[in-house]
């Protein structure tokens, strides 16, 4: 499934949330694939109004949604009192991928926008045709907005508009500045955030807290002293439900600074009895089986004094779970598969501790992870963390994972369980994620370094410098020997090893018949896989012959070698004559067979 794919699924899975209140709008069960694009396009609003504001609900977000007959050219709109901005959405989705990444919004599309007319509260537009009603609904709600004079509007173009400078692109809309989300943006700022949960960030956080029980008062909070700078730390019993909502909201935006996701199967036992606890129980035993959760903050209040009996509200600035993840993202599963089945009552006088350490001397992102990294491993955790999820925010994982998402549409799992929310939401497969120690083993394997590729933990030993991102022929090599593998490589049981061959014929696949163009890999490997593999053993008899690396054994007498049969297939893969013989045999027996430069030539 490549990107366009990814984006096609997810729209489809936003429009299955209308079968209950708008099916025929969304097309729901039509086979008709005209109106299953018209469906899409309109999801494709959807997709933009719940990445860039966090609104889940269907509903909510159909009320933004303005496409249709007489709509003076918006689609869709949003007034966000936060940053105090009103947002007018232009979208253009495109039905196929070549037509996604080429096709561009013409300036006439632009020019039917009635901005101005329709901010000036007119009741029709220029041919005297009255607006919709959902236009009506945005004049409306625009001229009861508190302190309108303070809003500022921003016009956004889910379309591709190349070349057209600002100055051009506001006197098209009328003076007001636009965003541009052409295809690239779409799958880095909507597409992959999504499926990560990573796509709306918290700024300031509000936790209502319950006092009715609290006899020493609300809090325990004290200052310390650490090498980072001053901390303060607060500790209190909060809701469960709480923490389901944060969480059923912000995802793993708010595990930023975790060294690894939600582990769905992994933590399976955990998640289980987290589970059981909430759905199985009337009483508070989860405060006392929980381990609690750890967040850090970097500014902490708590009211209790807020007009309501017994009840008192916690606030955190830009908060981050770094412990406690797996108890935060259970919780709030539970909670979105019981939003419509009495989930007040499900979460009723159960609670969590949670721990806030607010970070009083301001620091920038490398110290928040490295006092982070100290937190995890002095933590007593319920899931233990290893060593390779304490380097996953390393920043040459945040490159690589963006540029093989950008390149080629695969998922790098940097974190262990970070496409959680995206296969729990089946807008991905598992099979979609490129588990981390599988990219080093295809890369080295594809750039002739088999004995490189076989090293266990390499995850945790390899030198990062030998990984050369701005090498073009090296990245393309690891992604058709990546393709290669998935064709030859058949798992039969969970802890399969995978043999040494299977690095060998990867690395012998992408040297003998890696196109230049990556939209020929996979025609490639299916015209060429099924005689390669025929002519292996061969290739291997072939080579032997030669009478070059032949197994050797030490002599105990003399302490020396001495030469046993046999041929040292381990040797000769990591050899230069591995390609040579492999160039010399297969260009014999298949003419039409062509190298392509390795990763040193680049």
């Amino acid at each position: 499934m490549n990107k366009y794919q990814i984006l096609t699924n997810i729209l489809d899975k936003l429009r299955e949330e209308a079968i209950t209140t708008h099916p025929q709008k969304y097309f729901i069960n039509s086979t008709d694939i005209e109106q299953i694009n018209q469906g899409r396009s309109r999801a494709f609003i959807h997709l933009f109004l719940k990445v860039g504001f966090g609104i889940l609900e269907f509903n909510k977000r159909e009320h933004f949604v303005t496409d249709g007959s007489y709509d003076g050219g918006i689609d869709g709109y949003y007034i966000n009192n936060e940053n105090k901005t009103i947002y007018l959405i232009q979208s253009k989705f495109r039905t196929n991928e070549r037509n996604f990444v080429s096709k561009e919004i013409s300036l006439d599309e632009i020019l039917l926008m009635d901005i101005n007319r329709i901010l000036e509260n007119e009741e029709f537009d220029e041919n005297g045709n009255r607006y919709n009603g959902k236009i009506n609904q945005l004049q409306r709600e625009i001229r009861n907005t508190e302190n309108i004079a303070r809003y500022s509007y921003k016009i956004i173009f889910l379309a591709n508009l190349s070349n057209i400078p600002d100055t051009k692109i506001r006197q098209l809309t009328g003076g007001y500045s636009a965003e541009i989300y052409d295809h690239e943006k779409c799958y880095e700022k909507l597409i992959f955030p999504i499926i990560a949960g990573t796509f709306f960030n918290a700024s300031d956080l509000n936790i209502n807290i319950d006092l009715s029980n609290k006899n020493a008062g609300s809090k325990i909070s004290y200052t310390v002293q650490t090498k980072k700078g001053e901390c303060e730390i607060t500790v209190l019993f909060v809701p469960t439900i709480e923490i389901s909502k944060l969480m059923y909201k912000y995802k793993n935006s708010i595990l930023k600074f975790n060294p690894r996701s939600y582990l769905d199967l992994e933590g399976k036992k955990v998640n289980n009895a987290i589970r059981d606890t909430i759905l199985n129980t009337k009483t508070n035993e989860f405060a006392l089986f929980n381990n609690g959760i750890t967040m850090l903050s970097d500014e902490t209040f708590i009211n209790e004094r807020i007009g309501q009996k017994n009840k008192a509200q916690l606030l955190v600035k830009n908060p981050q779970i770094i412990n406690g993840g797996q108890t935060s993202y259970t919780l709030s599963l539970i909670f979105q598969e019981n939003l419509n089945n009495n989930v007040e009552e499900i979460f009723l006088g159960k609670e969590v501790l949670l721990k806030v350490i607010t970070l009083l001397d301001k620091n920038d992102d490398e110290s928040k992870v490295e006092l982070i990294e100290e937190i995890s491993t002095a933590t007593n955790q319920q899931t233990p963390v290893i060593n390779a999820d304490r380097i996953s925010n390393d920043k040459i994982h945040l490159i690589l994972q963006k540029l093989l998402f950008h390149r080629f549409g695969i998922l790098y799992e940097r974190k262990r369980g970070e496409f959680g929310d995206g296969v729990h939401n089946l807008y991905i497969d598992k099979t979609q994620i490129l588990e981390r120690n599988l990219f080093f083993r295809m890369y080295y394997a594809a750039n002739g370094k088999i004995k490189k590729a076989m090293q266990k933990k390499l995850f945790l030993k390899q030198d990062f410098t030998e990984i050369t991102l701005k090498n073009k022929i090296a990245i393309d090599n690891f992604y058709f020997g990546f393709l290669c593998f998935r064709n030859i490589y058949k798992v039969k049981h969970v802890n399969q090893k995978i043999d040494m061959s299977i690095y060998a014929k990867v690395c012998a696949l992408t040297l003998l018949y890696k196109p230049e163009n990556i939209q020929e890999y996979d025609f490639s490997i299916t015209s060429n896989l099924e005689i390669f593999e025929k002519n292996w053993l061969g290739f291997i008899d072939f080579s032997s012959k030669k009478g070059k690396y032949q197994k050797l054994k030490k002599d105990k007498r003399t302490g020396g070698f001495k030469t046993i049969s046999g041929f040292n297939r381990s040797a000769w893969y990591d050899s230069q004559d591995f390609e040579k013989d492999l160039l010399e045999y297969y260009n014999e027996i298949l003419p039409t067979t062509h190298s392509t430069p390795t990763a040193a030539d680049a």
